[in-house]
């Protein structure tokens, strides 16, 4: 292992970035991803632009280290080609070589999270769930010329991305052009990846009668709420009340009908909020094919809830990194920029792991902030690299898979937590009514302080 003083420095005051950079350096280091582009590329090839190049441009603005593509074309100095090569590059990447790029991450990390022997307890026993939520990309700035003339926000792209809880990772993803398309049009795509022994969780948007008979046909099941649109026989009462921690859970069986004659019995659930949801629903109602030994009614719905973690992290994906990069306009070049940051999540999920297995998994799962490490990537990550030419991280792609497990816990045990604590704020206050006077648009802060203080002390 490196034994220089300056690298060691680095691996005692900033452990993290360096695993992080070491994971990078093993997994994807440029003639490993050039390789794999020219084995998945349908029609692109790489000529002169190389695909490790364009990852390298695109990963520098998605972790915060540079503010845009040109940005980042410029403080490199060993590109032979024009930043409008890169553009172009950029504006040409297949869709599917951006999926496939976010599924060949969650692999490498997968198996960096086995070496560890890290994995977390299924929500279903006995089955792989998989989580699914679409993400709609924010509008882009009007940048190109076909855009400029636009007074509305130009959506570069949607995608429903397939989160796996039990490695904490982005399995898969179904990126569309279109940002006005409904989440529906991709789930054709998304039927045909389901396996048999799987658990497909979805919102009421793929509370489709074809989806939902498609992840059956293919002997797997789901857990989906329901849509109002939906039509189904009803076949029984409801039954089984009890109470949960979020309300009162009860179930009856219903019978849903394919457009071509099929039949398929179902169990609906109905949860009674204590407390409504955003959209103020004090009813929801979730449909399920899960046999009911497996998975009471109650189970169905923590299942459901736990759905949260796929929100939550789009809002992590949303700062850190961030994946929602408005200067790129052409949508296969936003929609490569998200899956860039869909790799870098997995990323952060494989060291998190590393922190699990040295600090205890209850203890990260609580504790720790993703954003407390994007804010140290951020800060470590440019020094580093300048401390720490490729010549440190080289030997990484060689070492074994115990010895690099065995690295990893070393540095993850010298993290110190305290660093990366979560913050979670209390209930939101009602605002303060504001006064407006027309005669003073502008007040001295100073005098207004001392009245609140002077007031105050009466």
């Amino acid at each position: 292992m490196i034994a220089d003083a300056v690298f060691r420095r680095f691996t005692d005051q900033a452990p993290l970035p360096v695993m992080i950079r070491a994971l990078l350096e093993r997994s994807f280091h440029p003639e490993r991803l050039d390789a794999w582009f020219e084995r998945v590329a349908a029609a692109q090839y790489t000529r002169e632009r190389l695909f490790s190049t364009v990852f390298e441009l695109m990963s520098q603005v998605v972790c915060g280290l540079r503010h845009s593509i040109h940005d980042a074309y410029q403080s490199c100095e060993d590109i032979a080609v024009s930043v409008v090569s890169v553009y172009r590059k950029l504006a040409n990447l297949e869709l599917g070589t951006a999926a496939a790029w976010v599924r060949y991450s969650a692999c490498e990390a997968a198996a960096v999270m086995a070496a560890l022997g890290y994995t977390r307890p299924s929500l279903v026993p006995g089955y792989t769930v998989k989580i699914l939520d679409g993400n709609a990309l924010p509008a882009s700035e009007r940048r190109l010329e076909a855009l400029r003339g636009l007074s509305a926000g130009p959506l570069p792209g949607k995608a429903v991305v397939v989160y796996a809880p039990a490695r904490n990772r982005m399995g898969d993803v179904f990126p569309g052009e279109d940002g006005h398309a409904q989440e529906r049009a991709l789930l054709p795509a998304i039927v045909q990846t389901v396996a048999p022994g799987e658990v497909w969780v979805g919102d009421r948007n793929v509370c489709v009668t074809a989806f939902l008979f498609g992840i059956d046909q293919r002997g797997a099941c789901f857990i989906v709420r329901e849509h109002g649109a939906l039509r189904f026989g009803v076949d029984g009462a409801q039954q089984g009340e009890r109470r949960i921690e979020t309300g009162v859970v009860s179930e009856q069986p219903i019978t849903l009908t394919h457009a071509q004659g099929q039949t398929l019995g179902l169990r609906r659930v109905r949860v009674r909020l204590d407390k409504p949801t955003r959209d103020g629903d004090p009813v929801i109602y979730l449909l399920t094919n899960l046999p009911p030994e497996v998975a009471s009614a109650a189970r169905v719905t923590e299942v459901y809830r736990r759905r949260w973690r796929l929100e939550t992290a789009f809002q992590v994906l949303a700062v850190a990194p961030n994946c929602e990069i408005d200067t790129l306009a052409y949508p296969k070049a936003a929609l490569f920029g998200f899956c860039v940051a869909l790799m870098t999540y997995n990323l952060m999920a494989a060291t998190q792991a590393a922190l699990a297995q040295a600090h205890g998994a209850e203890t990260i799962e609580q504790t720790f902030s993703d954003y407390s490490l994007a804010a140290e990537l951020e800060a470590v990550v440019p020094g580093m690299l300048v401390a720490l030419p490729e010549s440190y991280w080289r030997p990484f792609r060689t070492l074994s898979e115990e010895a690099f497990a065995a690295w990893r816990l070393e540095l993850a045990g010298r993290v110190r937590l305290a660093r990366f604590q979560k913050h979670p704020r209390g209930p939101k206050k009602p605002p303060t009514p504001r006064v407006h006077d027309p005669n003073k648009p502008h007040v001295s802060a100073a005098k207004v302080i001392a009245a609140h203080k002077k007031s105050k002390s009466r």
